[in-house]
């Protein structure tokens, strides 16, 4: 089935209008759904791949509804529980009062633009070594799968699984999400930009000849 996240080269969920002026502007409760997700992660109970598979664990019906920084917010909030930062209470406004045990964690507003600037490098040192070559011919696992976890986060979409392409970048070794986001550590492992011609991914692509460049980890990948 289907994960309702995964939605690439999905049909039936309507057309993509692009804005008319480009990237539209954020308002004051979409800015403030960001900032409270950045500084959340700053208090270093999660990762970035743990707070992307809360995304994706979000009700069906709930992703559906949800505008992007809705499903940001519901996200942050069932993290803040599990993790045990905050209480269903606390989101209610009616828990405890006093400092936070976390409080020295917080962000502050003039570390703000160096944290954006730094970013999050996901690179690693590996003792994986890589497996494919420039040029080489590749073929993604079937299904598309968390081979760690049942059900588990993984960053191949469903649309590529079975694909054959050619890799034509290797990026170095990068952190494994699908181990990195239920917390068995990092397992850095070789990363490849895959190329795969739009025939190889859908039955009847209006532009046979164009190709569709995806970054893998090594682990997604057999020889072709």
């Amino acid at each position: 089935m289907t994960r309702v996240h995964d939605m690439g080269g999905r049909f039936g969920d309507g057309a993509i209008t692009p804005e008319a002026d480009g990237i539209p502007q954020l308002g004051d409760w979409q800015a403030r759904a960001l900032a409270l997700t950045l500084a959340a992660g700053a208090l270093g109970q999660w990762n970035i791949d743990v707070s992307r598979h809360a995304r994706e664990r979000l009700s069906p019906a709930d992703y559906g509804r949800f505008s992007y920084f809705e499903k940001w917010i519901a996200a942050l909030a069932d993290l803040l529980v599990e993790t045990g930062v905050l209480t269903e209470e606390d989101l209610r406004g009616d828990g405890a009062a006093g400092a936070h045990p976390l409080a020295e964690r917080a962000m502050k507003a003039e570390a703000v633009a160096a944290v954006l600037a730094r970013g999050g490098p996901a690179d690693r040192p590996s003792n994986v070594a890589p497996r494919f070559e420039v040029g080489q011919a590749v073929r993604t696992l079937r299904p598309a799968a968390n081979r760690l976890v049942d059900g588990g986060h993984t960053r191949l979409p469903t649309y590529a699984a079975g694909a054959r392409g050619r890799i034509v970048l290797k990026h170095g070794s990068h952190v494994l999400p699908d181990s990195n986001a239920h917390r068995l550590g990092e397992a850095p492992e070789p990363l490849y930009a895959v190329a795969f011609p739009a025939s190889e991914l859908w039955a009847d692509p209006e532009a046979p000849r164009d190709e569709v460049v995806l970054d893998l980890w090594q682990s997604y990948l057999e020889p072709a």
